[in-house]
C-alpha cells in the first residue's frame, strides 16, 4: 500500500492506547471515526480491556489477526508500539505522543533513534506530536482534535497541511461557518519523517485536492518543499502559505549588511516567490483565499497589479483600496460608487463594465444589503462575467451572503484587511522560477578582493600597507581604511588623501598595524550587492542602495541565488534609489548592464560545491556611466573563517 493510501484512505486503523473512557482524549479517535462514518476496520489496542467503546480490543498491535494499514499511537511507550508496527508491516504510524524533539536535546536524540528504527522496520512516521489526519470526503476522522465533535464536516477541494494541530480545528470550524469546505487535513507535528514537502507532493497528485494551504511555524526542508510546490504548480494546484513569525529576531546574528537586511522573514518572502507559493499575511486570508486561486494560474505580472472597484458603500471600498495601496496595488479606474443609485440592474451593469476595464481583478464591495437582502446583493455578483477574477467584500456580518458566494466558488471576504491581503497576494503570485544555467566558479581565493576578481567583478586598485613604513604603490588620490567591518562609524575611513605627505600625517591616527590603501573612485551612485546562504531557505542574492546608510534606507531587492543577468536587471528596477541612474528626469544613466553582471556574478557563489561562503558583501559597489567597481568587500565562510578587505 502506498503512503498516500495508508494516510488518507486506509482499509484498517489500529488505535494503540485507545481508552475505554469516552471523556478522555485517547478515546476521541475511535469515537470520531464512528461518528463521521469511516468505512474501514477499527482495531482498539488496550492491554487492560477486552473491549473498548463496543469494539473488541487487542492487548498489543501484533495480536490483531488482520492487516493494519495505519496505526495511531496514543501511548508514551512509542518505541515499543513502533516495534509492533514493524512486526505487522504497518505502512504508516501517526504519533500523538510528545517527548521528542519538542522536549529539548534529549528528546531530539530520542526522536533520531526512533526515525532510524522506523526506517529499518519499513514504517513511515507522521509526528510525533501529530493530531492526526482528516479526509472529509473519505470520512476518515483519525484525530484527537475536538473540532470533530461537529455533527457534519464541510466537504470541499481545499486541503491543509499544518504544523499546528489545533489550527486544523480553527480553519475547519471557521470554514464551516461560511460554507467553505475541505478535502484533506494533516497535522505534521515534529516532522520527524513525513514532512510538509512530502505531503504537498502527495496532495499534488490527489484528484480530490485543488488548492493546498500551509500553516507554517518554520520551514524544515526548504529544498523538498520547493520541489513539491513546483510539482503542485505543474498540476494546476496553487499552494498558499501562512507563516508565523515576521519578527527580526533572526537578524541579530548576521555578520554583514546583507545578513542584517535579508533576515529570516525577507528570505522566506524570496523563497516563497521563487517556488511559486502564494504567501498571505493573515490567518483569515488563508481560510478565505482558496476560491480566488482555485482553477487559476499565476498572472506573472511585470508591473504593479491593478484593480477596478464597484461598490454600494463608499467607506467599505475605501477601506480595501487604502490597504491595497499600502501593498503597491493600483486602481485601474476611479471607484465606481453606486451608493446612492444601487439596484440589481445598475450593479450588474457596473460589474460588466468593470470586467472590460484594463485591470487584473474586479472587487465588488457590498454594504448592508449583503446582510438583509443577500439574494439582491449577491446575485449580480454571481451572474457577473468572470473574464477577470471577481472578489467580493461584504461590510456587514453577512453569513448567508458568504455561504451563497462560497457555493458559487466566488471568493468573498468578511474584512477589508483580509480582502486586500488576498488580492495583493494573488496579484504578486509568480510561477516557480527555473534557476539559470550559469558557470560554476572555480577555486575561490581567501582574500575578498581577489575572490571578487575571480568572479569577474572589477575591484578598485588596492594594497595592504604595514607599519612602520606603511609603504604602497597606489596612485594618489587614495582612500585609507582600517581592516575591520563597519569601520565608518569607528572613524576608520579617510577619503581623498591627495599626496604622500598627507598620507603619512593621517595613517598613524587610525592604525598602528596595517591599513588598506585604495585608489579613489567616484561614480553616479553607490550600490550594495550581497550574498547570503540562509540557514532556512538556502542561498540568496541582494541588491540595494549602498553606502553608510544601507541599513537605514532598507531599499533593496532580494532573490534566491543564482540569478541571471536578466533577473538581476529586474532587481535593479525594483530598487527605488536607482531611479537616478535609470535616466530619471534626464539624469546621467548608469551602467545598469554592468551592475546586472556584477549581481549575477556574485550570485554564482551559490553554485560552488558545499557552498563554503556563508555571507559576502560588496558595499559600496560604485556604479559609473561606464562600468562598476567594488570598493569594500567582506566575506564570511561557513567554517567561521572570515576575511575582510574593507
Amino acid at each position: 500500500m502506498t503512503l498516500a493510501q495508508a494516510l488518507f484512505s486506509p482499509r484498517s486503523v489500529a488505535l494503540v492506547g485507545a481508552s475505554g473512557d469516552a471523556a478522555k482524549n485517547t478515546a476521541r479517535p475511535q469515537r470520531y471515526l464512528k461518528k463521521h462514518g469511516y468505512g474501514g476496520k477499527v482495531f482498539p489496542v488496550n492491554p487492560t480491556r477486552q473491549e473498548v467503546l463496543g469494539e473488541r480490543s487487542y492487548p498489543k498491535l501484533s495480536a490483531i489477526p488482520e492487516a493494519v494499514d495505519h496505526a495511531y499511537i496514543l501511548i508514551e511507550d512509542v518505541e515499543q508500539a513502533l516495534e509492533e508496527c514493524g512486526k505487522r508491516a504497518v505502512t504508516v504510524a501517526s504519533i500523538f505522543s510528545g517527548g521528542f524533539a519538542d522536549a529539548g536535546p534529549d528528546g531530539a536524540r530520542r526522536q533520531a533513534k526512533l526515525v532510524a528504527r522506523a526506517r529499518t522496520l519499513g514504517v513511515r512516521l507522521l509526528g510525533p506530536n501529530s493530531m492526526g489526519v482528516i479526509d472529509v470526503p473519505g470520512r476518515l476522522a483519525l484525530s484527537v482534535n475536538a473540532v470533530l465533535e461537529m455533527d457534519a464536516l464541510p466537504a470541499g477541494t481545499t486541503s491543509i497541511v499544518s504544523q499546528s494541530g489545533t489550527m486544523l480545528g480553527t480553519l475547519l470550524s471557521r470554514g464551516a461557518a461560511r460554507g467553505l469546505g475541505f478535502a484533506k487535513l494533516v497535522s505534521v507535528g515534529n516532522e520527524a519523517d513525513v514532512g510538509v514537502g512530502e505531503l504537498v507532493e502527495l496532495l499534488a497528485g490527489d484528484p480530490a485536492t485543488r488548492v493546498i494551504l500551509l500553516f507554517l511555524e518554520t520551514v524544515r526542508d526548504a529544498e523538498r518543499l520547493a520541489a513539491a510546490a513546483r510539482k503542485a504548480h505543474a498540476a494546476g494546484k496553487p499552494v498558499v502559505a501562512y507563516k508565523l513569525g515576521r519578527s527580526a529576531l533572526g537578524e541579530a546574528a548576521a555578520l554583514s549588511h546583507t545578513g542584517a537586511l535579508a533576515g529570516t522573514d525577507a528570505a522566506l518572502d524570496a523563497y516563497f516567490r521563487d517556488c511559486g507559493i502564494v504567501r498571505v499575511d493573515m490567518l483569515e486570508t488563508l481560510l478565505e483565499i482558496a476560491p480566488l486561486v482555485a482553477r487559476r494560474r499565476s498572472l506573472d505580472l511585470k508591473r504593479p497589479g491593478r484593480v477596478t472597484v464597484v461598490t454600494t458603500t463608499g467607506g467599505g471600498a475605501a477601506s480595501v483600496v487604502d490597504r491595497l495601496g499600502m501593498r503597491g496595488v493600483e486602481l485601474a479606474a476611479p471607484i465606481m460608487d453606486l451608493t446612492m443609485a444601487a439596484s440589481g440592474q445598475t450593479y450588474a451593469e457596473a460589474l460588466q463594465k468593470a470586467a472590460q476595464s484594463d485591470c487584473d481583478a474586479v472587487i465588488a464591495c457590498v454594504g448592508s444589503s449583503a446582510q438583509f437582502h443577500p439574494e439582491l446583493a449577491v446575485q449580480p455578483i454571481i451572474r457577473a462575467p468572470k473574464s477577470k477574477p471577481l472578489i467580493a467584500f461584504f461590510t456587514p456580518q453577512a453569513d448567508r451572503s458568504l455561504a451563497l458566494a462560497a457555493a458559487e466558488g466566488i471568493p468573498a471576504f468578511r474584512t477589508p484587511e483580509a480582502c486586500a491581503d488576498a488580492v495583493a497576494a494573488f496579484l504578486s503570485w509568480r510561477a516557480p522560477r527555473k534557476p539559470p544555467a550559469l558557470a560554476v566558479p572555480g577555486n575561490l581565493p581567501e582574500n575578498p578582493f581577489e575572490l571578487l576578481a575571480a568572479l569577474g567583478i572589477a575591484v578598485a586598485e588596492w594594497a595592504i600597507a604595514e607599519a612602520p613604513a606603511f609603504a604602497h604603490n597606489i596612485e594618489y588620490p587614495v582612500a585609507l581604511k582600517t581592516l575591520e567591518a563597519h569601520k565608518t562609524e569607528r572613524g576608520g575611513v579617510l577619503l581623498g588623501i591627495a599626496d604622500h605627505a598627507e598620507f603619512e600625517k593621517k595613517v598613524k591616527k587610525i592604525s598602528n598595524d596595517r591599513v588598506l590603501v585604495q585608489k579613489m573612485h567616484s561614480g553616479l551612485i553607490e550600490a550594495i550587492v550581497g550574498y547570503r546562504d540562509d540557514a532556512v531557505v538556502g542561498p540568496l542574492v541582494l541588491l540595494g542602495a549602498g553606502g553608510v546608510l544601507t541599513e537605514i534606507y532598507r531599499d533593496y531587492a532580494l532573490r534566491m541565488a543564482p540569478v541571471s543577468e536578466r533577473e538581476a536587471g529586474e532587481m535593479i528596477e525594483q530598487v527605488r534609489g536607482f531611479a537616478a541612474i535609470r535616466g530619471y528626469r534626464n539624469l546621467p544613466r548608469g551602467d545598469l548592464e554592468g551592475l546586472a553582471r556584477a549581481v549575477s556574478a556574485l550570485s554564482r557563489l551559490a553554485l560552488v560545491k558545499d557552498r563554503p561562503v556563508r555571507e559576502a558583501d560588496i558595499n559600496p559597489l560604485i556604479v559609473k556611466a561606464d562600468g562598476v567597481v567594488a570598493v569594500d568587500a567582506l566575506v564570511a565562510y561557513s567554517s567561521d573563517k572570515r576575511q575582510e578587505a574593507a
